[in-house]
């Protein structure tokens, strides 16, 4: 179960962030409005929220959960692949200090986002992709093994983020699509497959029993609520223009 989570508020360069979609420019206003919903669905399921302030030197900064992964034994500083997120580390470490955890720190040559890191109780799959290398998987390993976690990598083909096409909604059960609905390393889970139109919900986020769905997408809110979870719909339009999506938005632990 989780208690507690983190985000980083929009900031007004936010419209300027890395963007491979065509849906269009995103819309602050409506995001500032989005993001406020999202930390109120957080709370909604039992969270206490700590919420960073906006910071225009980086654009992409609202999407949190690449610069750190938190377990409950330690935290580990991210090295975010792409050139322009790198400095957004700094304010996050900062802001894990008063949670008590060693933390450690993955360094050059190693990249990683921590939305190619999945965890499935004591064990970690790890997305090989344009922003994780494999020197980035070995520092992780290296950092986690101590505290008896595990890790594998799994090659990417199609997608940005692992998480982008796979979740873990407990109970052994995965929210999957496209390449990771017949993935090897998944063939123990329960696996629930997003249809293709609706690829963007895979990324979908457990959190205490409920499960939340971007607003929009009914296949796989059904889907998820056929298969006995509640689920609670969270509109993030504005964050899909730039690639983003739900567990994009927070640190939860």
């Amino acid at each position: 179960m989780f208690t507690s989570a983190m985000v980083k508020s929009p900031c007004p360069n936010l419209v300027h962030g890395i963007r491979n979609t065509d849906l269009g420019t995103p819309d602050f206003a409506r995001a500032c409005r989005q993001h406020a919903h999202y930390i109120d669905a957080l709370t909604g399921c039992g969270l206490s929220v700590t919420v960073l302030e906006p910071d225009d030197a980086f654009p992409d900064s609202t999407f949190i959960e690449d610069t750190c992964l938190v377990t409950e034994k330690c935290v580990v500083i991210t090295r975010p692949g792409h050139l322009s997120r790198r400095g957004e580390t700094r304010a996050v470490a900062h802001a894990m200090q008063p949670f008590n955890r060693p933390v450690m720190e993955i360094t050059s040559p190693g990249t990683l986002d921590a939305g190619d890191v999945m965890q499935v109780d004591r064990h970690f799959y790890v997305g090989l992709s344009g922003r994780t290398n494999a020197a980035g998987i070995r520092q992780l390993e290296q950092f986690l093994e101590p505290y008896g976690y595990t890790v594998s990598g799994i090659s990417l083909t199609s997608v940005l983020h692992l998480k982008t096409g796979v979740s873990y909604l407990e109970n052994n059960c995965l929210l999957a699509w496209g390449e990771f609905i017949t993935q090897p390393e998944f063939s123990d889970f329960t696996i629930l497959p997003v249809d293709d139109s609706e690829a963007y919900a895979a990324n979908s986020v457990w959190i205490n029993g409920r499960v939340l769905v971007p607003a929009g997408f009914e296949k796989t809110r059904s889907l998820i609520e056929a298969h006995g979870y509640d689920t609670l719909t969270v509109d993030v339009s504005e964050f899909q223009k730039l690639d983003g999506g739900l567990s994009c938005l927070s640190l939860r632990f």
